[in-house]
């Protein structure tokens, strides 16, 4: 049985984290996917990924649920469930290295956030960059066209070195109590900017007949890892349905707020890359036209993600720092605490400095990462859990085709953006203001 605790949270917020948790700057790389993808492949691709996706966030929860009845626990997370899993496998070897589950879970989190931290600084240099540069000529009229001439500012690399020490400050904020403040802000701003968005997109959208509905077999792993890691919330499943004041709701709103996600996700990318076209870059605020209003909602929506660092960031760090400090003086335990954020921020600025391109780094971490975490691990996760006890040959299959699908996207995924990065067949994108109206 699952125990909410004393603090629990009701069904609408537990919906509410649950959104929060899967809709951040993977949701505005989404028409550049659609576009890797083509505009009849993305979108079907998009809502398959969404459906596989869901499915193994229930494959986490209902083998959670194993574990506690079995072991009389309240609550087990990730890391615990993979490691009871393996413990339950028939194969001794798999029996003997269970603790290496625990491990593996912990260190694709650490990666998955930790990406998440590069991509926002990628995210925030890219928008600040582009606002301060057309700022000479950005108007009210938000349907002129007209060229801007750009006035050339710093690099991007030294528009994320200018935010790194505020970055640093913000994880320095330890409490998560007072961290959702910041989580609320960044819902407040988030919306409001999404809301902006579709608003224009769904605009004077020109004719789709000359975009193909199937694009390159070489740009469909792209699409992959930038969609794989747009549903990466799987990480969140077990702690929200723990603190829900009644568990038994949480299968009902896992279905509802991922019905949201994959609605939200698919017309997104539709609507952003029949407006944009090949123009589309790898945020769609980036092609917002210039004007004082679609400014300010990238600024807004910047503003929402440098809140969100600090959520993101508080995962890896409840993994990583209780290893140094226990290894260090006692009366030292605040400065090293200190210092290891400070160093694990200033890791996520120069990944971020060396792979400046944001569709690249969204792809890379979602290839990585997202894909072992929400496609690989839970059917593998199921078969170690109840084979034992029976299980039929459908399912079998059926979970290890999802797994064969995670790992084929894992290794293609994250070799093609690999050589992308080393050898990139074509620039990143920079427009000016017009691409927005043709």
């Amino acid at each position: 049985m699952r125990f909410g605790e004393s603090n629990s949270t009701t069904w609408f917020q537990t919906l509410i984290h649950l959104l929060k948790s899967n809709i951040g700057t993977g949701l505005l790389g989404l028409p550049l996917a659609v576009k890797n993808a083509g505009i009849l492949m993305g979108p079907l691709s998009l809502l398959v990924i969404g459906l596989v996706a869901v499915h193994c966030m229930r494959i986490l929860v209902k083998c959670a649920h194993h574990f506690c009845y079995r072991l009389n626990k309240p609550f087990v997370d990730y890391g615990d469930t993979v490691m009871y899993s393996l413990e339950a496998s028939p194969i001794s070897w798999l029996r003997n290295h269970a603790h290496w589950g625990r491990r593996m879970v912990d260190f694709f989190l650490i990666v998955t956030q930790l990406g998440f931290c590069c991509i926002y600084f990628v995210f925030l240099a890219d928008n600040f960059k582009q606002v301060i540069e057309m700022a000479n000529g950005t108007t009210n009229n938000c349907h002129n066209n007209e060229t801007v001439i750009l006035t050339p500012t710093m690099d991007s690399r030294l528009y994320m070195l200018t935010f790194l020490p505020f970055m640093v400050l913000l994880v320095f904020v330890r409490n998560l109590r007072a961290l959702s403040i910041f989580s609320l802000l960044a819902n407040i701003t988030m919306a409001v900017s999404l809301v902006m968005i579709y608003q224009f997109t769904v605009q004077n959208i020109p004719d789709p007949s000359h975009l193909p509905l199937v694009a390159s077999w070489k740009t469909y792993p792209l699409f992959f890892g930038t969609a794989i890691f747009a549903f990466e919330g799987i990480g969140m499943v077990l702690p929200l349905e723990n603190k829900m004041k009644d568990p038994k709701k949480f299968s009902l709103i896992l279905y509802v707020g991922m019905a949201i996600v994959t609605a939200l996700y698919v017309s997104l990318g539709i609507l952003g890359y029949l407006h944009f076209g090949a123009n589309i870059q790898g945020s769609i605020t980036l092609n917002l036209p210039n004007c004082w209003l679609y400014q300010s909602v990238k600024l807004l929506y910047s503003v929402g993600i440098f809140f969100t660092y600090a959520l993101q960031f508080y995962v890896p760090a409840e993994i990583i720092i209780p290893f140094f400090v226990a290894r260090g003086p006692e009366h030292c335990e605040l400065v090293i605490d200190l210092s290891v954020r400070t160093v694990l921020v200033c890791l996520t600025c120069i990944l971020a400095i060396l792979i400046p391109r944001l569709d690249l780094v969204i792809s890379l971490v979602g290839s990585v990462s997202s894909s072992a975490l929400a496609l690989i691990i839970p059917p593998l996760l199921e078969i170690t859990t109840y084979y034992s006890e029976g299980m039929s040959p459908i399912t079998i299959v059926k979970d290890a085709l999802i797994s064969i699908l995670g790992f084929v996207g894992f290794v293609v995924g994250t070799c093609l953006t690999l050589y992308e990065l080393i050898q990139p067949s074509s620039a990143p994108i920079f427009i000016n203001s017009t691409s927005a109206f043709v």
